[in-house]
């Protein structure tokens, strides 16, 4: 694998890894009844997560215009990630709206 692509898989990695700390802590706060600080937590997982997506859709563009990737653990881990941290801040959402109500 090359050292762009390596960059670009490892930013995905990390965003994501950043986005589902920060939906974790949103969590957090709601439970302690910090329902701005949540909801500033959950502002922040999304934009990781935009950042993350745009990572992987720079791969993905690079695919379709013939310039294919090795599929390496690394890669597999870093769609992992994203697709996880996706899942969580969306059920984290939830989670918040649940504790908004009581």
């Amino acid at each position: 694998m090359d050292n762009e692509n390596m960059s670009v898989i490892m930013e995905l990695i990390i965003n994501a890894g950043n986005a589902k700390s920060d939906a974790m802590e949103a969590i957090q706060s709601a439970k302690c009844g910090e329902l701005q600080t949540a909801a500033e937590k959950i502002s922040h997982a999304e934009e990781a997560l935009v950042k993350a997506h745009h990572a992987q859709t720079g791969l993905l563009t690079k695919e379709a215009q013939g310039d294919h990737m090795d599929i390496t653990l690394l890669a597999v881990h870093g769609q992992d990630h994203l697709m996880t941290s996706i899942a969580f801040v969306d059920l984290s959402k939830e989670i918040i709206d649940l504790y908004k109500r009581n």
